[in-house]
């Protein structure tokens, strides 16, 4: 991920992919032009590396030249495309190709049209690294197309954003979602997780999914997904990684203008948690943090059979099926804590304490994310 002005943006297209598509146009044209000497135009400022690269792979004799049109200003295409500086050499009878860094509207190339309509060119041919098909709106035959890519704003290569970004090898694609806090959020039975998630959610305003609160509802009114899950549940086998992703996927739609969401009970596995990746991925989102309540074994067995008191659950009645689940939730958050800990995203926050308290060691990881 990185930060130009006040936008994020992440990976897109590698530079290996772009040489390979350039590699791949460059044989294109070649073959189609034959012996002709061609004259390579680029426009400014964008295809500047476009045109280098491309020229230095061409394995024949060309010429190259440039002409500067004001076309972007920010993330959006402007309808109003100026010729800033032209063309100085006579090009009558000559084979010419324009060198695009990316054609989405279409706009500019009314502006190239026009200027070459003079210059009695013998062929006029449209090639352009990256192409928006969704976006573009003109009858003009594009030659050569390097890549088609989505309808989303995209810098580096040449490309830039209010001035940022051209020197950038490879491409990366705008972050929609710029602004989400999404957690996981663990703790061992006891720890309080529950409590901390509502203050959370409130605080930050975002949308606590509980995997176990899902299924329910999902079993409870009948849904495709509910049923489905239920179909293996009544076999006494494993819910499939897919079913729970595709029901913490339909939360998640539910909730599209979140500033974020809290994930409890969910993951539980690598495979899961790649899951989670991809999904929040799909979102043009991530995973922010796994943060987790760590308390003393011996304070959470106090606390649970307080708790079975007057909750009356046997499970919060029985000091060894107490310490038999606590020790199942270190044996499945050892593996989380590796995977987390690998991306920087793993945190430990004391548990102990009031709840006040917690609630202030979590807000501290949280604003500082």
């Amino acid at each position: 991920m990185i930060k130009l002005h006040d936008k994020y943006f992440k990976p897109f297209i590698s530079a290996k992919e772009i040489d390979a598509i350039l590699d791949k146009m460059v044989a294109d044209i070649s073959k189609d032009i034959g012996d002709e000497i061609p004259v390579f135009v680029g426009i400014l400022n964008g295809s500047f590396m476009v045109v280098s690269d491309l020229v230095k792979k061409y394995p024949k004799p060309c010429e190259v030249t440039f002409i500067k049109l004001a076309s972007y200003e920010g993330v959006k295409s402007t309808e109003d495309i100026q010729r800033l500086i032209g063309l100085t050499q006579d090009l009558t009878g000559r084979t010419v190709v324009i060198l695009e860094d990316i054609i989405d509207t279409g706009n500019t190339l009314n502006e190239v049209h026009r200027i070459f309509k003079n210059e009695n060119v013998k062929t006029l041919k449209i090639a352009t690294l990256f192409h928006k098909p969704e976006a573009y709106n003109k009858d003009f035959k594009l030659h050569y197309v390097g890549k088609e890519i989505p309808n989303k704003f995209i810098v580096g290569y040449g490309l830039d954003y209010n001035g940022l970004g051209r020197d950038i090898p490879e491409v990366y694609q705008i972050k929609e979602t710029q602004h989400m806090i999404n957690l996981v959020l663990f703790g061992p039975p006891g720890a309080g997780k529950g409590t901390q998630a509502n203050f959370l959610k409130e605080k930050y305003n975002l949308v606590h999914i509980s995997t176990g609160d899902v299924f329910r509802f999902n079993i409870k009114n009948e849904t495709a997904l509910g049923m489905l899950a239920k179909s293996y549940m009544d076999k006494g086998e494993l819910v499939p990684d897919q079913v729970t992703i595709d029901m913490l996927n339909a939360e998640v739609e539910k909730n599209a203008d979140a500033k974020g969401f809290i994930f409890d009970g969910f993951p539980r596995t690598n495979a899961q948690a790649e899951s989670l990746d991809k999904l929040m991925d799909t979102k043009d989102s991530q995973i922010n943090a796994m943060i987790a309540l760590e308390v003393d074994d011996d304070v959470l067995v106090e606390r649970l059979l307080k708790r079975g008191e007057t909750s009356g659950r046997p499970d919060d009645a029985n000091e060894s099926v107490i310490r038999t689940r606590i020790g199942e939730y270190y044996k499945k958050t050892a593996v989380l804590k590796d995977y987390y800990s690998a991306q920087d995203k793993y945190y430990g926050v004391d548990g102990v304490g009031s709840i006040e308290d917690i609630t202030k060691r979590l807000s501290a990881v949280i604003d500082n994310l």
